[in-house]
């Protein structure tokens, strides 16, 4: 194929048609960006399944209540006890929340036992300005606070408040510091300005196009976006989509050194790298939906989320970047163009596997050709020794006050919530009882371990406090009543959670259908749905990639290998993260979803590499035989792969700056998982335990021009033959 060949519409008119489709795609998603907190929540009881008992308690709760409003807690803190003229200052705090006007009657000042602290419930109106309601608050107390005194607002609304605040960089730090990693290691690796730029545009455009279709999905309420989800979006686009792009310029440079046509280096690239890619995305993105598969709402949501962003990754590198690499050419290298090779260099005939190779990719290929059975053992072991750090992984949630990393008004207030008043003040449990049996269940709650105090709830949301001479009757909806029963510890402890476990025995003894929800129940079902999801999901993940990777490198013993790499991998991922977690960073745990998202990302993005190393070794195994193809393929590869996995660590190394320790930890896991996973996996492991087997991996195929050859032993394949 030479240029006067090439019709002019495939040199430039389908190239510049692309480009200026995909600004057009850009132009639209970009400003969509900034408008996701439209179709965004971050309420944790959306989350859960309609089948949650907490979920069942919530929705019995609503009929109990004319609004949906949730409260914060101010609270007044002092050294000493208040005199009583600190008392009538804080008193009168009450007229300018009341002046607010952010939702029903505000009750308080409540002075606490010891004399040192006065609180106010004050609901609020579920919205989505719940942001700024609170910000209002905080705005009239702590200034109005009487002098020598310490104001705080928390509770459920001023936690929710705070941590949307934390999620605030999400929009414009996250993105920045992503793109500037990507950006800094594409200079070091191409030294050029061009090429850098086209690459991350792609993923800036494919990010475009991916928040155009998840803002449609959250729209249209196919969909719950939160936080987390529009996050790790961000950085699984910008990550995937340059990984895919390293691909694909590996193999247009490798192109131009074969033909001087740019238009036929496209193609040729195009056709090179199209199977590898669309194997690899549709790997990830079919991963990814088996969280569909998953109880809790906010891994359902996380699935097509995640999805849409790699499908759109997959677009982008398989049209916008060729489009820009046939308008470029070889300037897109400059400085440093590629040179036409010589004819007799193009196609080196192999022996060994190394001729041509140079550099510390000959020295690793050279080292696996010599000492196979060594080098895949050793990593192994190494693995198998970072692994066992997986039993020191506290993944059973954490309280929500230590979610938050950075400072926080709420956290605070937690704490001197706890110093002067029973912890679970302003976020009682509720329980949902028949009404036949509702002092007895009073009762029962009353006298059950973790609860400081309960009652039953009249219409207005008055509590019956049972007082002698009290004519006052319980609120019933459909034969049921409602008990309001503080904890005696922090809503979002652990030690609130085993009060409302035991809670739900004790009720039950006495109403078979009574249901305990509240703060504290949402968080100890999400943590429940979440490790069961883990227990679910991980062998679907597992079986979906194994089938795929048989369809891929059509054979059955490489692709078993291959998932137990990774599941390898993961597993020692998982051990230095839990010494990392409670030896360096002294976390008090780990959020339930923790280990099912790093393993979704980590194995579905490690078969990544699987990918891209075993169908090139494939490839060159048709030419030369397994062994040569094998040393030959992790050459040709392993500088691309080790790029694409520096880029990937970066980006999702850059959800560190979200102070969510959801968020950090899943950050350090994916990045410290996939240098792991490029580095010793992918580079020593999987091609010297390959070598070692021979031809046998393609079982019960025999790809191999020159089988007789693949099968020889290691010592003969390194002496050249003439054929």
């Amino acid at each position: 194929m030479n240029r006067q060949k090439i019709p002019f519409w495939l040199r430039w008119l389908a190239p510049v048609v692309l480009v200026i489709t995909w600004l057009g795609i850009a132009g639209v998603g970009g400003p969509t960006f900034g408008r996701l907190d439209e179709v965004s929540s971050n309420d944790q009881a959306s989350f859960l399944p309609a089948g949650a008992e907490a979920t069942e308690a919530s929705n019995w709760q609503a009929k109990f209540r004319d609004t949906s409003e949730i409260p914060a807690v101010v609270i007044v803190e002092n050294e000493a006890a208040f005199t009583p003229a600190q008392l009538g200052e804080a008193a009168q705090l009450k007229a300018g929340i009341e002046a607010l006007k952010l939702g029903s009657a505000v009750v308080g000042p409540l002075p606490s036992e010891d004399g040192k602290a006065v609180q106010f419930i004050v609901p609020i109106a579920s919205s989505d300005e719940l942001r700024g309601k609170i910000q209002e608050l905080r705005d009239v107390v702590q200034p109005g606070a009487p002098e020598g005194t310490r104001a705080f607002v928390t509770g459920p609304a001023g936690l929710t408040a705070d941590l949307v605040n934390a999620f605030g960089g999400i929009d414009g730090i996250l993105l920045l510091v992503a793109l500037g990693a990507v950006f800094v290691i594409l200079l070091l690796v191409y030294r050029s300005l061009v090429l850098p730029l086209a690459v991350l545009l792609t993923s800036v455009f494919a990010l475009c196009a991916a928040i155009l279709l998840v803002f449609a999905m959250a729209k249209l309420g196919w969909i719950q976006l939160n936080g987390q989800s529009q996050g790790i979006l961000s950085i699984l686009v910008i990550g995937a989509a340059t990984d895919y792009a390293l691909l694909y310029v590996a193999r247009f440079r490798e192109a131009l050194t074969h033909t001087t046509n740019r238009t036929k280096a496209v193609l040729t690239a195009w056709k090179a790298s199209f199977e590898p890619i669309l194997a690899s995305g549709a790997t990830v993105i079919i991963a990814l939906l088996c969280l569909l598969f998953s109880d809790l709402n906010s891994n359902k949501a996380l699935g097509p989320v995640a999805a849409a962003g790699i499908l759109c990754s997959l677009f982008a590198a398989l049209t916008l970047l060729p489009a820009l690499m046939a308008l470029l050419g070889r300037a897109a290298f400059w400085p440093f163009r590629p040179k036409l090779l010589p004819d007799d260099e193009r196609e080196p005939e192999l022996v060994t596997g190394l001729e041509g190779q140079k550099g510390l990719w000959r020295a690793t290929a050279s080292l696996v050709s010599r000492r196979p059975r060594a080098v895949w053992v050793a990593s192994v072991l190494l693995l198998l020794v970072a692994s066992a750090g997986v039993l020191q992984l506290k993944a059973n949630g954490v309280p929500q006050t230590d979610v938050i990393l950075s400072a926080s008004d709420a956290v605070d207030g937690q704490d001197a919530l706890a110093r002067h008043f029973d912890a679970g003040s302003g976020s009682p449990a509720v329980v949902v009882a028949s009404a036949d049996a509702a002092q007895e269940v009073l009762d029962k709650v009353k006298t059950a371990d973790g609860v400081g105090d309960a009652y039953l709830l009249a219409d207005g949301n008055v509590p019956i406090t049972g007082a002698p001479g009290t004519s006052t009757v319980p609120a019933v909806r459909d034969g049921k009543v409602l008990i309001n029963a503080t904890l005696g510890s922090a809503a979002d402890s652990i030690e609130a959670e085993e009060a409302v476990k035991s809670l739900r025995v004790a009720v039950k003894e006495v109403d078979a259908g009574a249901l305990v929800g509240g703060v504290t129940a949402t968080a100890l079902d999400t943590n429940t749905t979440a490790q069961r999801d883990l227990v679910v999901i991980i062998p679907i993940v597992l079986v979906v990639i194994l089938f795929i990777l048989m369809l891929l490198l059509r054979s059955i013993v490489a692709p078993v290998l291959l998932v137990l790499s990774v599941v390898l991998s993961y597993a020692a991922a998982m051990g230095v993260s839990a010494w990392v977690f409670n030896g360096v960073f002294g976390f008090s745990g780990a959020d339930a979803t923790v280990p099912l998202f790093g393993f979704v990302f980590l194995v579905a993005l490690g078969v990544d590499y699987n990918i891209f190393l075993m169908s090139r070794v494939r490839e060159e195994s048709l030419k030369h035989g397994t062994r040569p193809g094998i040393l030959r393929g992790l050459g040709v590869t392993g500088g691309v792969i080790t790029s694409a996995g520096v880029v990937l660590a970066a980006t999702f190394a850059a959800l560190g700056v979200i102070p969510i320790m959801f968020l950090v930890q899943l950050a350090f896991i994916v990045a410290f998982g996939v240098l792991l996973d490029t580095i010793l996996v992918r580079s020593l492991l999987v091609p010297a335990l390959a070598y070692d087997i021979g031809s046998r991996i393609w079982w019960p195929g025999k790809p191999g021009r020159y089988a007789g050859a693949a099968a020889l032993p290691r010592e003969e394949q390194r002496t050249p033959v003439v054929r």
